[in-house]
């Protein structure tokens, strides 16, 4: 996986916010690394379904 970063403003609705940052708080993350966390996991489960038969 490339480690290179690159900054993005992201809006979000405000329940799906103050959803995510008591998801962070309970999983001990900061937000950022809770949406990473979340976004890597629907990203590695999309390429193994993609190399399934």
């Amino acid at each position: 996986m490339n480690h290179e970063e690159t900054r993005i403003t992201l809006r979000l609705p405000t329940d799906l916010h103050a959803w995510l940052t008591a998801q962070a708080k309970d999983n001990r993350r900061s937000l950022n690394s809770e949406i990473l966390h979340r976004i890597e996991g629907e990203y590695r489960a999309a390429a193994a379904d993609a190399e399934s038969p």
